[in-house]
């Protein structure tokens, strides 16, 4: 089993070869025109044209360019070709090209062309209703868990706010768990994978929804709930109340900024979470096991050398 961070050419090398191949498969409203953005992180910092300006480890390029009174007219991205060769070369395909703010071209810079870390697209949406998705993070149910912990042998921690975490989960001793050296344990992996199908069922047994959809996202899970909303729109209000139901009543650990902010991005489908080697992707049950699955290819490739 392998948990660890996908190098540079790993992560190239997934890009070119392997995630091209599930274009097909992305959900209906992931579209070169039908997000109003996506986004894409960087591991090294990469500069951009504008002079002065510090260099971008994170980029959002909108799929439309639009008036000034914000109606679309004219595509950012013509087709998936173009989609998915800004994905996998950033600076050399940026549709900002021309602009003061698009990256460096790689010919231009001393600095190597960026390889896209995470790729992320906006739940706010042209042509669907405002996606309603909701996040469970492993992290989150780790440090409740930690928490919990110290709470019951009297311990306090005595850290500020911003190191507080990183007090807590050595405290917890978390960190040396499996796997070892990230914020969580494999068993709470697992209990985001429940918590994501028992959001589901909410969804479905309350809601009486007929499209969800449970997305394993590398540290966790992301749960769509995929029927139209004729009445509200998924409208501010209607998010919130859906978080106070899950968070209050279920006692489900969700990130309610995820749900009630239309500005969010979400990891694509289909893209690979660098910092773990697993690909994001739609599961169908909570026996999934991420140890073993969701793997690019180049861990398969990988694990047949070991074993030779």
């Amino acid at each position: 089993m392998s948990w660890r961070q996908a190098t540079r050419d790993e992560v190239y090398a997934y890009y070119t070869e392997e995630f091209p191949e599930y274009v097909d498969q992305l959900l209906p409203f992931i579209t070169p025109t039908a997000p109003k953005e996506f986004g894409i992180s960087f591991r090294e910092r990469h500069p951009i044209c504008k002079a002065k300006r510090p260099d971008r480890d994170f980029v959002r390029r909108p799929t439309w360019r639009t008036t000034s009174d914000g109606e679309p007219i004219a595509q950012n991205f013509g087709d998936f070709e173009e989609l998915v060769s800004f994905i996998q070369s950033p600076a050399r395909y940026d549709p900002f090209k021309g602009s003061e703010y698009a990256l460096v071209d790689p010919d231009l810079t001393e600095k190597s062309d960026p390889v896209s870390d995470g790729v992320y697209y906006a739940l706010d949406n042209w042509e669907h209703p405002w996606v309603i998705a909701v996040d469970i993070d492993a992290k989150d149910i780790a440090k409740a868990r930690a928490e919990r912990e110290l709470e019951e042998n009297n311990l306090k921690i005595q850290s500020a706010d911003a190191s507080r975490d990183d007090t807590l989960f050595a405290e917890s001793e978390i960190r040396d768990a499996d796997p070892t050296g990230y914020p969580y344990t494999f068993d709470d992996i697992d209990r985001a994978i429940e918590y994501g199908f028992e959001t589901r069922d909410v969804f479905t047994d309350v809601f009486a929804a007929e499209e969800t959809l449970v997305v394993y996202s590398g540290q966790g899970v992301h749960i769509y709930l995929l029927d139209d909303d004729l009445d509200h729109r998924y409208d501010e209000k209607s998010r919130e109340v859906l978080n106070d139901f899950l968070l209050e009543r279920y006692e489900i650990p969700i990130d309610p900024v995820v749900t009630a902010d239309r500005s969010r991005l979400l990891r694509v489908p289909y893209s690979l979470h660098a910092d773990v080697c697993r690909v994001v992707q739609p599961i169908e049950s909570p026996a999934f096991d991420p140890r073993t699955e969701a793997r690019p290819q180049f861990l398969e490739t990988e694990s047949e050398l070991t074993h030779d």
